[in-house]
């Protein structure tokens, strides 16, 4: 091959590089690495999570707002959300099962599942949508851990439901529709998870 033929060839390497290496970048690349210490996840601000919240569990922006106000007063700005769907029964000892998608800023959508027991004066069952805030989530893989719930973190605000889970410096807020007065009847935990598990403990 001549000394054309092998600065054509470069030039054209060199022209489709940037656009093969993007390619491998969005397929094949693992996911952002946590922030650098000191730095932290961007974050929702509230008139975003009061959209969203609303849109997605199909109330109006003041029932939202009125739900996650006391969330926003306690934690400040969320880093996440998670919106999906949970089903939950119970007599004395009840079983909550969930699933969802994590939002956080800058990253893909990732799919979460959830499961835990609880023990308490309630029973029955019922389905329902769930909006959980995510409060000091600094990268997605640190969901999967088991939340405990926090005692006296209950309260019921324009039909939505909202309470506080904690594990280490995260804090989660379902903000629930439709739970009524199952909400606070009892204390247990839940565990997120990459997968469905179907026991609990």
């Amino acid at each position: 091959m001549d000394r054309r033929s092998l600065i054509v060839s470069a030039i054209a390497c060199a022209a489709a590089g940037p656009t093969l290496a993007q390619d491998y970048r969005d397929d094949r690349t693992p996911p952002p690495p946590p922030p650098p210490p000191g730095q932290s996840a961007p974050t929702y601000s509230r008139e975003e999570t009061v959209d969203r919240v609303s849109d997605f569990l199909g109330v109006t922006a003041e029932s939202a707002a009125a739900a996650v106000e006391r969330a926003f007063r306690d934690n400040g700005l969320p880093t996440g959300y998670i919106a999906g769907e949970e089903g939950a029964g119970a007599v004395v000892v009840g079983l909550r099962y969930g699933r969802g998608l994590l939002y956080m800023k800058d990253r893909k959508p990732m799919e979460v599942f959830w499961q835990g027991p609880s023990i308490g004066f309630d029973w029955g069952g019922n389905a329902s949508r769930v909006f959980t805030l995510c409060y000091n989530l600094q990268y997605p893989d640190a969901i999967y851990r088991r939340f405990p719930g926090v005692e006296g973190s209950a309260y019921l605000v324009g039909g939505l439901g909202v309470n506080y889970q904690r594990a280490e410096d995260i804090t989660l807020a379902p903000v629930r529709a439709g739970v009524g007065l199952r909400l606070g009847a009892n204390i247990g935990y839940l565990a997120y998870s990459r997968k469905r598990h179907w026991l609990p403990f």
